[in-house]
């Protein structure tokens, strides 16, 4: 019983451990990514004229709508030099909740007209050496231009450049921080020479709506031309990785179970070896073999059963004390959470419970046919 109810606690906590993962990675990016994001189902952009856009942002349920231009481009400071990912946003960007989990450090804004500025990931700002306080500190952008017929020997004709001025950085995960500077949409827009052109349009659904309606709504009006992602659908592959870890864990702990259900087999088979005398009386008596299988079918179903009450209810003591203690540190100082996030899904429960029970009484099964076998006239 104990075996079984420490089996049933691992199962508990490690479940609890990958659901509260996967909810970090979903608070993680959409701190930087929309609830939902507009996308060309072909090639790299696509149009979006101001009347096209406008009908976007008159659909039930849009409350914010941000047009991105989203391209790699060169970045130099200081000498020191980055190829990274260059976001132009709309003036409304951080409108949509941006950075509310993680770190976030400057000023909130991309700067004027005159002046424009950029929000750089803390990977991107450690690559180049930049430090917010320098005075009159420039970030060099360079993107190459479309090729043309005729080769030029300016080599500075054969890419545009521009400046920024870092305002503030930003650290979330490692992929964002290492990878993105946000930068104003005009500026964006004439650097990379898009014109009308988007990569994406992120948008922000009203409070009291559903996603999900708002999504089919979009989907129903732009057409097979675009995709519509919600958060989870921008990642994916992350999260199906996430969650086929913790499919895979659950198989490797309950295949362990399985192993240790091996002392319940050899004791139930022992005991039915020690009472071959009684178990003869009662067949003699006129015990049938189906009554005497259940007896032993009983007691590892009373094994099972309290064991995983037990562990079912001390694992969820345990997964409550982590989430409300911070009982198990992460040991990183300076992670955004720290210590070990756990979330408790109760099909969870459901399935432990279902696996360690179908185990535990198939371990019984043998020992129950052993004992039904036994020879009443050689025992007496």
């Amino acid at each position: 019983m104990v075996g079984v109810a420490v089996g049933t606690i691992a199962l508990v906590v490690v479940m609890s451990v990958f659901n509260g993962l996967e909810d970090l990675i979903r608070s993680l990016f959409a701190s930087f990514d929309a609830e939902l994001k507009v996308e060309p189902a072909q090639g790299k952009s696509f149009l979006a004229p101001r009347e096209w856009l406008s009908e976007i942002e008159r659909i039930e349920g849009v409350e914010v709508l941000t047009e991105v231009i989203e391209d790699n481009a060169l970045f130099e400071h200081d000498g020191n030099q980055l190829v990274a990912k260059i976001k132009g946003v709309s003036d409304n960007f951080l409108d949509q909740g941006r950075f509310s989990k993680g770190y976030f450090w400057g000023d909130t804004t991309l700067g004027t007209p005159i002046r424009p500025g950029a929000i750089l990931g803390r990977g991107v700002g450690f690559f180049l050496s930049i430090h917010l306080g320098e005075v009159n500190s420039t970030l060099k952008v360079f993107y190459p231009k479309a090729p043309r017929s005729a080769a030029s020997i300016d080599p500075s004709q054969l890419y545009a450049s521009a400046q920024l001025e870092p305002r503030a950085f930003f650290s979330i995960e490692q992929q964002f921080d290492d990878e993105y500077v946000i930068a104003p949409l005009d500026f964006t827009r004439d650097l990379l020479n898009y014109g009308e052109k988007r990569t994406a349009l992120e948008i922000k659904v009203k409070e009291g709506y559903s996603i999900g309606s708002v999504q089919e709504r979009l989907k129903s009006h732009l057409g097979p031309d675009f995709l519509v992602k919600n958060a989870d659908e921008q990642h994916a592959g992350l999260l199906r990785t996430v969650k086929l870890e913790k499919l895979f864990v659950f198989l490797t702990l309950t295949f362990i179970l399985a192993i240790a259900s091996f002392n319940i087999f050899f004791s139930l088979s022992m005991l039915a070896i020690e009472k071959k005398k009684d178990i003869a009386v009662l067949k003699a008596m006129g015990a049938p073999d189906r009554m005497i299988r259940g007896i032993f079918l009983k007691q590892g179903a009373m094994i099972a059963l309290s064991g995983a009450l037990i562990g079912l209810i001390l694992g969820y003591l345990l997964v409550l004390a982590q989430d409300t203690f911070g009982l198990v540190s992460l040991g990183i100082s300076s992670a955004v959470v720290d210590a070990y996030p756990v979330r408790i899904v109760w099909t969870d429960f459901v399935w432990i419970s279902v696996s360690v029970i179908s185990i535990t009484l198939l371990a019984s099964w043998r020992p129950a046919i052993i004992a039904s076998q036994v020879d009443t006239v050689r025992e007496l």
